[in-house]
């Protein structure tokens, strides 16, 4: 059996990938309705959208099926929750204690669960 590194190799972070149907319609709902911003360098096959420290990577048509779940750790869910509701987003479920967290879940448009996560109450 070889030796093993005395150091392990250090992750640096995890982009989701979501498998979308059609990408304008995907930034749309990500930039306009989440507040995310879109990077320069994506287009109508793939990109990436930005909030803070949170980033999701969407795929036209390809890497997965679809209706994926994720889960994204934000700073207060009960006032994104306000700003979701001002943006007219349908809230799937609205913020709920947990012993792991307060939570609210959104829906993309092709059926992918956002769970939005903060410190439980």
């Amino acid at each position: 059996m070889a030796d093993l590194p005395r150091e392990r190799t250090r992750f640096e972070c995890s982009t989701p990938i979501l498998r979308v149907e059609n990408i304008p319609t995907s930034l749309r709902f990500y930039v306009d309705l989440l507040g995310f911003t879109s990077v320069s360098w994506g287009n109508e096959e793939f990109t990436r959208v930005d909030r803070d420290q949170a980033s999701i990577y969407l795929c036209c048509g390809g890497q997965g099926r679809g209706a994926a779940w994720i889960w994204i750790g934000v700073e207060d869910v009960r006032k994104l929750h306000q700003e979701c509701l001002a943006k007219g987003v349908a809230i799937r479920m609205p913020p709920t204690n947990y012993p792991w967290a307060l939570e609210m879940h959104v829906e993309d448009p092709d059926g992918n669960v956002i769970r939005f996560g903060s410190d439980p109450e």
